[in-house]
């Protein structure tokens, strides 16, 4: 057993990193400041979008673009059941309903054949959002889901708060997740497991000027100065705008981000690549050894979908409990036992008894999703684990697995 212990995640804090902190703590400004658009601008030059509008977390982003598209009481939005619980309730904030599409069990991506089924269905159009999401950072199929949701009048929403990074091929062409070429809006998470680790956060990406501003509006009480004013009042008797005015356009909420948060999101997006570069040999690593192991398929990796580049926010394995005769409790605690911490991502959405009462959803609705969490657990994954260290937790499992043959 090893003497440290292994998170499922963590995030990584560097001297430099404190040190931007500290400079925007001595500055004049801790939020509202330029180091916020600073943050903006740097993130929109990763991903290659024209919009990035920071606020205070993946939640937030998910609620501020529903907002900006409009949507409400009447409407209804689809996702995947395996996904964090905002996925689905941005779209209950706005007083939308709800409706979940089934997974490929062996990637927990959104089945775009399912999705056709359920556009299909929706034949009084009241479907006016689809958010995917990019499971463990693997990109779900967004040129299809773009084509299949844009045909029937709704908008795209990825929800990408675990795969900033990740990319995917199309017609021979890279695209990054968040450059927004096969969706209108696509939403980051900055909490401290993601790669991006701000304590926490958010941003929304688009293409479109117009969502933009909205999304911008939202976010800060639905508020404005200067340019954009409708009242007379605004003026004063020369024409110029008065310089204490202000105005509520709508019903907006507290969303910003603080120049403190944007300093690191800065310093950290900088070492983003060398992350990557590290999860991906994490994750190759654990390929390895799960192969090597678990030769009998009793444990093993979701599938990597070709033309798609993992940006591997988690590493989920598939293990047949039945087969080593052991709840997944069990095996949950005797790694804990052993200073290995796991988790499972996630419980299926139309379980939680909240969206029971409002959905009124059967979990034998979705056979893909059943099985995906019958079978799912995450093991660790975060830049600083080392060869050692994966062949350890591997061991590890297989110690504990083995003994329940």
């Amino acid at each position: 057993m090893s003497d440290k212990f292994y998170p499922y995640g963590r995030q990584q804090i560097d001297d430099d990193d404190i040190e931007a902190v500290v400079n925007v703590m001595k500055s004049d400004w801790l939020t509202q400041g330029p180091t916020i658009a600073s943050f903006e601008s740097d993130l929109a030059s990763f991903l290659g979008v024209k919009e990035v509008v920071a606020c205070t977390s993946g939640t937030a982003a998910l609620h501020l673009a529903m907002l900006a598209a409009g949507l409400g009481k009447g409407d209804r939005v689809l996702t995947s059941p395996i996904t964090f619980l905002s996925s689905a309730n941005c779209a209950r904030f706005v007083g939308a309903d709800v409706g979940f599409v089934d997974v490929d069990p062996d990637t927990g991506l959104m089945n775009v054949h399912a999705l056709e089924t359920e556009l299909k269905r929706d034949t009084t159009k009241i479907i006016k959002a689809v958010v995917p999401v990019h499971m463990g950072g693997q990109p779900v199929d967004m040129p299809r889901i773009y084509e299949l949701t844009h045909g029937h009048g709704a908008y795209v929403v990825d929800d990408a708060c675990h795969a900033i990074g990740a990319s995917y091929e199309h017609e021979g062409k890279s695209y990054r997740v968040g450059g927004n070429p096969h969706c209108d809006m696509t939403v980051f998470s900055f909490h401290p497991v993601k790669h991006v680790a701000m304590g926490e956060g958010g941003a929304v990406t688009t293409d479109d000027s117009a969502l933009a501003e909205s999304l911008r509006l939202y976010r800060n009480h639905g508020m404005v100065k200067g340019k954009g004013v409708e009242s007379e009042s605004a003026y004063d008797s020369d024409g110029t705008i008065n310089p204490w005015y202000y105005e509520m356009q709508v019903l907006g909420f507290n969303y910003r981000l603080t120049d403190f948060q944007a300093a690191l999101g800065i310093n950290q997006l900088k070492k983003l690549p060398q992350s990557l570069d590290k999860r991906r040999g994490i994750a190759q690593q654990y390929y390895r050894l799960l192969e090597k192991h678990f030769a009998d398929g009793g444990v093993r990796a979701l599938k990597s979908v070709p033309d798609r580049s993992h940006a591997y926010h988690l590493f989920v394995v598939k293990i047949d409990f039945e087969r080593f005769g052991v709840t997944r409790g069990q095996v949950m605690n005797r790694l804990r036992e052993k200073n290995i911490g796991t988790q499972v991502h996630y419980i299926p959405l139309y379980r939680q008894p909240y969206y029971r009462r409002c959905c009124s959803s059967e979990a034998s609705e979705f056979p893909g999703a059943e099985a995906y969490y019958a079978q799912a657990l995450s093991i660790p994954m975060y830049p600083n684990l080392t060869a050692t260290d994966c062949e350890i937790i591997i061991t590890e499992l297989k110690k504990v697995l083995g003994g329940n043959r």
